[in-house]
C-alpha cells in the first residue's frame, strides 16, 4: 500500500480488509502485494472503505485504519496464485471441520479452526452500533456493547453482507423479532 505495510487481516478471490498505517479515501487505487508459497502475489486495488480504528498508531504519530479493498486487476499470474491459496486454504478448512465432526481431536485441525478468522478479530477494537429510523440507517462507531433500542450493535469485524441481511432483516421484523436480533447481537459481543 502506497510502499508501506499493511497487515492482511483477511481476503478473498475478490479483495481483501487489510490494517494499515494512515489514512486513504473511497475511490483510491494503489496496488497491494505479498508471497504466496516463495511467489509474488500482487493486485491493483481500490478503496471501498476506510476507517480509523487507532490515533496515534504504534509510531506515535500516524493513525491505524482498516481498509476494505476492491482487487481491480491482477499483475501476471497472480489471479492463479490466489485462487491456489484460497483452494489450499478452504481444502484444510474442510479437512478440519470433517475431523471435528468425526471427533478426532488432532492438534493441526483443531488449530486451524480455532484460528479462522483470528488476525480480523483481534485486530478489531471496537464495535459498530447500527440504528433504524424507519426509513435509513445510521452506523455510528463506538467503545459500547449497549445495544440501542432501535437497531442492534454487533463487533466491527462482521462480515457487512452478514450484517446487510441483519438490517433488512430487522427492517421486516415485528417488535418481538427485533428484540431477539438485539439478544443475538448481544450474545455476539458478549463473546469478544
Amino acid at each position: 500500500m502506497r510502499s508501506q505495510n499493511a497487515l492482511v487481516l483477511d481476503i478473498g478471490m475478490n479483495g481483501a480488509f487489510v490494517e494499515h498505517y494512515g489514512t486513504v479515501q473511497p475511490g483510491e487505487r494503489f496496488r497491494l502485494a505479498f508471497r504466496w508459497q516463495s511467489e509474488d502475489v500482487e493486485f491493483l486495488c481500490e478503496v471501498t472503505r476506510s476507517s480509523v480504528v487507532q490515533t496515534p498508531g504504534g509510531d506515535g504519530a500516524s493513525p491505524v485504519s482498516h481498509s476494505g479493498l476492491r482487487f481491480v486487476e491482477a499483475v501476471g499470474e497472480s489471479g492463479r496464485r490466489l485462487h491456489d491459496l484460497m483452494t489450499t486454504f478452504i481444502t484444510r478448512v474442510l479437512d478440519a471441520q470433517k475431523a471435528n465432526a468425526a471427533g478426532e481431536s488432532h492438534a493441526a485441525g483443531a488449530n486451524i479452526l480455532a484460528r479462522l478468522g483470528e488476525a480480523r478479530r483481534t485486530r478489531s477494537r471496537g464495535y459498530f452500533a447500527y440504528r433504524w429510523n424507519g426509513e435509513r440507517w445510521s452506523r455510528t462507531r463506538t467503545t459500547s456493547r449497549v445495544q440501542p433500542v432501535d437497531g442492534f450493535t454487533v463487533p466491527e469485524h462482521e462480515d457487512e453482507e452478514e450484517v446487510e441481511s441483519l438490517c433488512r432483516t430487522y427492517e421486516s421484523s415485528d417488535a418481538e423479532s427485533r428484540d431477539l436480533i438485539r439478544v443475538l447481537a448481544d450474545l455476539t459481543v458478549a463473546e469478544r
